[in-house]
């Protein structure tokens, strides 16, 4: 099993977009079936640096790739592009 754990930080007053980019990052668990388990969540510590994080799990890297090039995780990556300053993230296995 891989977990994917991505976080970002967000734009200046990009509250709106953030989240109608997690939303359609959460909707992708019902169209890509290499999806294992999914979750987002917003930062309430303002005194952490990141805004957003992603908690995905992928039974190989292979679907962890599928799940990256597939046409409708890019249309919500290419939002979040946007309106991002930064992204981290990291790949294990478990």
């Amino acid at each position: 099993m891989i977990k994917h754990i991505v976080i970002w930080k967000f734009k200046e007053n990009e509250e709106e977009k953030m989240k109608e980019f997690l939303e359609g990052l959460n909707q992708l668990k019902e169209i890509i079936p290499q999806i294992k388990y999914m979750e987002t969540g917003i930062n309430i510590n303002p005194k952490n640096e990141y805004d957003a994080i992603l908690i995905s799990e992928f039974e190989t890297m292979e679907d962890l790739e599928t799940y990256k090039n597939h046409p409708e995780h890019i249309k919500v990556s290419n939002l979040c592009k946007s309106i991002r300053l930064d992204r981290q993230a990291i790949d294990y296995e478990v």
